[in-house]
């Protein structure tokens, strides 16, 4: 374990002070900044009024980077800042500000072989992803300032020095990392070597010092050290979002009263009639599809049609089934090899919750007024509410965690589930609104019934501080959706090197087995559907189907998108599903089976790190790989509206030069075969088109084969030599 100090030593902290300002046209009687600074939360940072009445203001200290952000008004009205140089859209149809901050340090120009290294951009922490185990090895990673490193080392106690290769960075920063097999048995010492291209200096606790200071060394523990382990089988999965209410109606029995034709228009208020007989008639068409765990939204009772409003945490709405159908149907789909995931709300009830029901009963002299946040009574649900409320909508009263009656109550809900019904995982709403210590102590319970339990948070935003080993194990992949459909939705602008910058930038932000099962969606409940963003245009839509279920990390299909279903932002997004729509002829499906059965078969699709090998503004090309041990499977996505000839590569991959290595690859979507010549694979893409590229077995017996140590420094050394082994 690194002692305190040593720890605060690493952590080199260069904060920026910022000033948010907004200008109000009208009075108000409050204003507040809500950001991916602080995790989208209206009440983190207020701003002060100044003499004027007019003029709020609020100073920050920020970490260098890029933010997006909003002012909210009276708690109600979010507004983009009138000032900002720039406003950008999240993925999910909604436009934030864009605030960057460059780091104090940076006001000099930096380069290489300037003699100068800036030690406040030098970054290395004894949590993930900075210091990481998984898969036996252990991989050490340093941040340092964009292009002011010209080589970088590790140097590693009684196994020597290992060359650092770049995972990726930013306008600001880079990140390194190297790895190192790690028994575990015995405490390992480490430290960094940075050369500037005109000298060395050494880089560890002490922060920057001569190189030949050894005792300037990181030592990890092997008595204290504890991994960061997620539930292996997610990375290995396709997931299925099932939006209860409009998937299947299978029993009219239960259906509300003026519950709506399936084709008919769904507004916040109104039902279909989906239920749990509906999902039980549709087994085959999921096991079909090829995926193997479903994700439901709430099913738990309460009064409205999405249950985000929760009013019995231990009841199946009756509306969607009993608890005995739900117990049944999830048995039914683990013996179909499809694992259960379901909607956890632990931030907020309903207001016909017991507890805040009594509330509104009996007022102060309740019990359990402390399990909320009343601001007086008698308690007023209407606009603008007495009590802390979600997005202050009066129909979602906030829950308190500072009491601990709530904590204890709440978690019985996971014990409840996991052992009356087979529930693989949980997906947590309004996540980052919920207190630390509580996923902590969730974590804790949910991890003792099943140690193989899947705990999926969701965040909009970066979801690291959430991603260390003591809360979740993954979040939902909203800046994976943002960069896919800034670069392939109508409204893209995106280039070919933003995608790769923001792929690689949200890859390297996680520890490499998180990145692997960070939920990769490109539609949601709540957002705009793919084909919708994409203007209608199925091109375009495929286009980013095949980048979610290529790039690192496990994809989520939202009911219906595999059937070309349209939808802007919800509730038109929740639409019946348009069974119809099932056909051999429908291109959408054939192509999401292709996709799924693809990845289902290829275990670098599944676990494989990624290395970029073209990013073409021009061209608008992007193209990557997957390398897991002695494979790398090939991708590579033309946006544009021309043919393209693109040369990749594969040999830059391990910075090696050419060699004669011949290596024959399969488009998985078209069955045709392309021919690496020297390591340079020469494709041709015709208009908005792809290429999934799996080594041939035949031609290449250690791309598919061999199952022996490989990572992206060595692929090409495997192109190499694969021409030298009898065939």
């Amino acid at each position: 374990m690194i002692a305190a100090s040593v720890f605060i030593a690493m952590l080199q902290v260069d904060d920026v002070d910022h000033l948010f300002v907004f200008h109000a046209t009208e009075k108000l009687n409050r204003v507040s900044v809500a950001g991916s600074f602080n995790g989208w939360n209206k009440d983190a940072d207020v701003l002060a009024v100044s003499s004027d009445g007019m003029t709020w203001t609020k100073h920050l200290r920020l970490r260098p980077g890029s933010y997006t952000y909003k002012f909210v008004l009276n708690d109600v009205k979010w507004v983009v800042d009138p000032r900002a140089l720039k406003n950008v859209d999240d993925g999910g149809g909604n436009t934030n500000s864009q605030l960057l901050i460059a780091p104090s340090a940076f006001i000099k120009l930096g380069r290489k072989s300037d003699g100068v290294i800036t030690s406040s951009a030098l970054r290395h922490i004894a949590e993930v992803p900075f210091l990481n185990y998984d898969r036996g090895k252990l991989t050490l990673t340093l941040q340092t300032r964009a292009n002011d490193i010209a080589n970088l080392k590790v140097v590693v106690s009684g196994v020597g020095t290992l060359p650092m290769r770049l995972l990726g960075g930013d306008d600001f920063y880079q990140r390194y990392a190297a790895s190192v097999v790690w028994n575990r048995n015995e405490d390992l010492k480490y430290s960094f070597v940075l050369d500037d291209g005109k000298g060395a200096q050494r880089f560890g606790p002490k922060g920057l010092t001569p190189t030949k200071d050894k005792a300037n060394s990181y030592t990890v523990s092997a008595k204290t050290f504890k991994p960061f382990e997620v539930p292996s089988w997610v990375e290995h999965s396709v997931i299925y979002q099932i939006f209860p209410d409009r998937f299947a109606n299978g029993d009219k029995r239960n259906d509300p009263k003026g519950v709506l034709p399936w084709d008919g228009k769904p507004t916040y208020f109104n039902y279909f009639g989906g239920d749990i007989a509906g999902v039980e008639q549709h087994l085959s068409y999921l096991k079909g599809l090829g995926i193997s765990a479903v994700y439901f939204n709430p099913v738990f009772q309460g009064p409205s049609n999405h249950r985000y409003e929760t009013s019995d945490y231990f009841q199946i709405d009756p509306t969607f089934g009993t608890n005995q159908e739900f117990f049944r149907l999830t048995h039914d789909l683990k013996q179909q090899g499809i694992r259960t995931v379901i909607d956890g709300v632990f931030n907020h009830t309903a207001t016909t919750f017991p507890a805040f029901a009594d509330v509104v009963k009996n007022g102060a002299a309740s019990k359990y007024t402390h399990w909320y946040s009343f601001k007086s009574f008698p308690v007023k649900i209407e606009r603008n509410p007495n009590y802390a409320a979600w997005l202050n909508f009066a129909s979602m009263p906030k829950l308190n965690y500072g009491n601990p009656e709530v904590e204890k109550y709440m978690l019985g809900v996971p014990q409840f589930w996991q052992t009356k019904a087979d529930v693989a995982g949980w997906r947590l709403d309004a996540a980052n609104e919920v207190t630390s210590d509580y996923w902590r102590a969730f974590r804790t319970k949910v991890k003792s019934i099943n140690r193989d339990a899947w705990i999926l948070g969701e965040v909009w935003g970066d979801a690291s501080q959430w991603l260390k080993g003591d809360q979740w194990d993954s979040a939902m992949n909203y800046p994976f959706r943002a960069a896919v459909v800034g670069f392939v939705g109508k409204n893209g602008t995106a280039k070919a090197s933003d995608l790769m910058t923001s792929l690689m930038r949200n890859y390297t932000s996680y520890a490499p087995q998180v990145s692997r099962n960070m939920m990769n969606l490109i539609g949601s409940h709540d957002t705009p559907r793919i084909l919708t963003e994409c203007g209608g245009d199925r091109s375009l839509a495929k286009l980013a189907a095949i980048l979610q279920f290529t790039w690192v990390g496990t994809p989520s299909v939202y009911y219906g998108d595999e059937l070309g279903m349209e939808g802007s932002r919800d509730p038109d997004n929740r639409r019946g599903m348009t069974w119809s729509a099932v056909s051999p002829q429908n291109d959408f499906l054939s192509l999401y089976k292709k996709l799924i059965k693809t990845r289902n078969e290829n275990p670098a699709l599944q676990s494989g790190d990624p290395v970029s090998l073209l990013a073409d503004d021009k061209k608008r090309v992007v193209s990557f790989a997957r390398v897991l041990d002695s494979t790398a499977d090939v991708i590579a996505i033309n946006r544009s509206d021309l043919s393209q000839n693109i040369d990749l590569n594969l040999s830059t991959v391990a910075g090696l030069p050419k060699t004669a290595a011949t290596v024959d690859f399969t488009n998985a979507l078209t069955g045709s075969v392309h021919t690496a010549h020297q390591s340079i694979l020469h494709l041709q893409l015709s208009p908005r088109s792809a290429a999934v590229l799996i080594p041939r077995l035949g031609s290449s017996p250690h791309l598919g084969h061999r199952r022996r140590e490989l990572s992206s420094a060595n692929l090409a050394t495997s192109l190499a030599s694969a021409h030298k082994e009898p065939k």
